[in-house]
């Protein structure tokens, strides 16, 4: 059996990484935070589904968590965003009834995702979302100079 990994190395522009304090009033601050960052990389238009995104995963980690919540954005041929708490209490999805207040938060990431998960670490967990980055304009088309 043979297992090949690959692994690249991301430069710091490629990164944001906040720590932020188990408290529910952070989250607007993680909003924020991701909002800055994305316009920091140009991506914008990813602003709306990514603030959701971080708003829910940041609120699950404060509510089901425990410790302070790691939010890191990446982005590396998709847009990662990754929280991490120190529990090792798996997140579920579930479908909420009409009636329900709450508990459409993972489905809510997972329909603004290519695709999400969880992974263990050995201080807690990490929930990651990706998404697709918009594609570059179309290159300019090539003009002849002006005649004289």
């Amino acid at each position: 059996m043979l297992l090949l990994a690959r692994t690249a190395v991301l430069d710091q522009d490629q990164v944001a990484l906040w720590t932020l304090p188990s408290d529910l009033e952070v989250v607007r601050t993680a909003r924020e935070l991701t909002r800055r960052q994305l316009a920091s990389w140009q991506l914008d238009e990813l602003s709306e589904s990514t603030e959701l995104i971080v708003s829910e995963l940041v609120t699950n980690a404060i509510r089901y968590g425990s410790g302070p919540v790691m939010l890191r954005l990446i982005r590396a041929g998709s847009l990662w965003c990754e929280v991490t708490d120190g529990s090792s209490s798996a997140p579920h999805l579930r479908l909420a009834a009409e009636s329900d207040e709450g508990g459409r938060g993972l489905f809510l990431v997972r329909v603004c995702s290519r695709r999400w998960g969880l992974r263990y670490g050995s201080r807690g967990k990490t929930v990651w979302s990706e998404q697709s980055l918009p594609e570059p304009p179309p290159p300019e088309p090539a003009t002849e100079p002006p005649a004289r």
